[in-house]
């Protein structure tokens, strides 16, 4: 699903961005951010130029902006299953940050360990990357990566175009682990996603088990007007609030020029109720990255 690289356009900074149109809680949390900085092993073709400034202290920048006070580090696929940038934020994280990590086949234990004492909670699972794959291959990866999550109380996070989404729903529906599942789940009627399938995916949040990230709406709008994905962030809130989280999906790749805190303003139209809102930024993310 992945075609030619793509340029990065240069970020946009931090003071230029929307002010948070409602009060941002204590403690809320951005669960999905990507930094890069220059000095780590990339992957030999990586899909976007290199983004120039988006390393830690950009993102802070834009944190002190927006009002958050807690962060996600999703490892992007620029970086491959090299991990060193995301141990190493973690580091220097002081412990108001949490991680999800892509994981080679061949990871140790010893690996594991460390990470998870750094603070990883989490495997993605990249199904763009795997699109070619079979359906049961999928399933088998899935299972195999939730068995190793597993041992250590993380959860799995699928990043996955919206048509495999949907031939994985019968498979997710009985899945026993906790999932999260990024940017809505991308179930576009461009894609030739239905209103039947994305019921389908409510029924199995309603469930419990599944998480939804109320994430990527400019990648769900593209060309169209952000208010596009509305009616799709309504009904999961209306299905489960206590099962969303949200994720400024910085530094919105290939387009730096995002304004993030539009996204985030977003959320005063999708969750009208304050305490819905402290519940999806704060309290949630606490429970799902910060528990222990």
């Amino acid at each position: 699903m992945y075609k030619e690289q793509q340029t990065t356009t240069p970020m946009r900074p931090a003071d230029s961005l929307t002010a948070p149109s409602f009060s941002v809680p204590p403690l809320s949390c951005d669960c999905h951010f990507h930094i890069f900085e220059p000095g780590y092993p990339s992957i030999p073709k990586p899909f976007y130029t290199f983004p120039e400034g988006t390393d830690l202290a950009a993102f802070q920048a834009l944190q002190r902006k927006l009002g958050f006070e807690r962060m996600v580090l999703v490892a992007p696929s620029y970086y491959g299953d090299d991990n060193s940038l995301t141990y190493d934020f973690l580091e220097k994280s002081e412990g108001n940050a949490r991680a999800v990590l892509r994981l080679a086949d061949d990871i140790t234990d010893a690996e594991l360990d460390r990470a998870d004492k750094l603070g990883a909670r989490a495997i993605r699972i990249d199904l763009f990357g795997r699109a070619a794959w079979p359906l049961p291959d999928i399933r088998a990866y899935i299972i195999k990566m939730a068995a190793v999550a597993r041992v250590r109380g993380w959860h799995i996070q699928l990043f996955s175009p919206g048509p495999i989404l949907r031939d994985l729903l019968p498979f997710l529906a009985d899945f026993e682990n906790e999932f999260v599942i990024d940017h809505m789940g991308y179930m576009l009627a461009s894609d030739g996603l239905t209103p039947d399938d994305f019921n389908a995916l409510l029924k199995i949040v309603a469930q419990g088990k599944c998480w939804i990230k109320l994430s990527g709406a400019n990648r769900i709008a593209r060309t169209e007007p952000l208010s596009v994905a509305a009616p799709m962030a309504k009904a999961f809130v209306a299905t489960r609030p206590d099962r969303l989280l949200w994720g400024s999906d910085w530094p919105h790749l290939p387009n730096g020029d995002t304004d993030t805190g539009e996204l985030l303003n977003l959320l005063a139209d999708w969750v009208p109720d304050a305490a819905t809102r402290k519940l999806i930024l704060a309290d949630s993310p606490d429970r799902l990255f910060f528990a222990r």
